[in-house]
């Protein structure tokens, strides 16, 4: 019991996810249609950039990157809006969990150096944001984009500009506030000792299997072709990086595919959710999210509707707000808490009243277009 309750505690969205998939089942006995709810081009390419971005976070790439984009600063609110940078455009293509794990260590040490604890928070709030926002505009940005990407039939170009003027707003709220509420106070930032250099060849082959990844998404590339390259070729260089994939989440991919194919043969439910949808995708969508997270959103709501340009910017404007209304914000919170705990209530009240004032914006920018 006490394990099932670790568990539980540890990964409620995937526990939530099992149940519903299990109740599901007894609603539609499990028959030959269950093959066909689960989208396996999403899975499959999930799981090969997991594979792929770990194995740069092991080189040290990213912390590399940053600790030399970092490197000479000589005020705080540069230190700020470069850090924020960081997560902003980071997180288009390592996703906004990398981002917030690689950079947001780097910030809590460069602060801590500069004696300049009392600027925590808003520093990682701005980069928590920064991460959630920046990730909308590409599909591999984060989770909830790549599915929608899969299975909506959108094009490169549809998809981004859908996207574009939110992140294009987002970019500017997050450098008024970098402006307005950041002092220019003197630092210096040097830290210690060389981050190691990441070998040449291993860069050039885990950007091979990138580039795989990316056709892949761009649908040149078939994800059953993809799969057994990145599996065999990381099996040889380093099996051990095939364990650093979320399965959780993967898991939690799957068990919402049961579900949504479930129910949406049960008619009831579907009936219900249509009619709640009907006109109303995008403030449903950020609405639900604030309460089960954006990710799970989008793979319920997916399964109803077929507005795929008002569910996208729903479940992105929708990772603002509470603090698992994007599951990513619980990174970068737990690692903020761990290094100052004594700051746990001065953070969550920043960040929640910093999110929902963006997501007011970002509402009112989504109701006007």
């Amino acid at each position: 019991m006490k394990k099932l309750l670790t568990f539980l505690k540890t990964e409620p969205v995937l526990s939530a996810s099992a149940a519903l998939a299990l109740i599901s089942c007894f609603l539609v006995p499990p028959d030959r249609e269950y093959v066909s709810y689960i989208n396996y081009d999403t899975v499959i390419i999930l799981f090969c950039l997991m594979v792929v971005v770990a194995g740069f976070r092991k080189l040290g790439v990213f912390t590399l990157m940053a600790r030399r984009l970092s490197s000479g600063i000589r005020d705080q609110r540069t230190l700020t809006l470069t850090l924020t940078a960081m997560c902003f455009f980071g997180s288009m293509l390592i996703t906004n969990d990398v981002a917030l794990i690689t950079f947001v260590p780097l910030a809590l040490l460069v602060l801590e150096l500069e004696g300049r604890e009392d600027g925590m928070c808003l520093t990682v709030a701005l980069m928590t944001a920064a991460a959630n926002l920046g990730s909308m505009l590409t599909p591999i940005g984060n989770p909830q984009n790549l599915y929608i990407y899969a299975v909506s039939g959108l094009s490169l170009g549809d998809f981004v500009l859908t996207v574009l003027p939110y992140a294009a707003l987002s970019a500017a709220l997050l450098a008024g506030t970098c402006l307005v509420f950041v002092k220019p106070a003197p630092v210096s930032v040097e830290l210690e000792g060389d981050a190691p250099r990441p070998g040449t060849a291993a860069i050039v082959f885990l950007a091979a299997l990138f580039i795989l990844c990316l056709l892949t998404v761009a649908k040149l590339l078939s994800p059953f072709i993809l799969l057994p390259v990145v599996v065999a070729a990381v099996a040889v260089w380093d099996w051990r990086l095939l364990k650093s994939a979320d399965y959780g989440l993967l898991l939690t991919f799957v068990c919402f595919f049961v579900f949504i194919g479930n129910m949406g043969r049960f008619a009831p439910f579907k009936n219900a959710v249509l009619s709640v949808l009907e006109g109303h995708v995008l403030p449903v969508s950020a609405a639900l999210s604030q309460v089960i997270s954006n990710v799970p959103a989008a793979l319920l709501l997916g399964g109803f509707t077929r507005e795929w340009r008002e569910l996208l910017v729903g479940v992105n404007i929708g990772g603002l707000g509470t603090l698992i209304a994007s599951m990513a914000s619980l990174i970068s919170y737990k690692q903020l808490t761990a290094k100052a705990p004594e700051r746990k209530g001065e953070y969550f009240r920043l960040f929640t009243v910093m999110n929902f004032a963006y997501l007011a914006v970002l509402a009112v920018l989504a109701w006007a277009l």
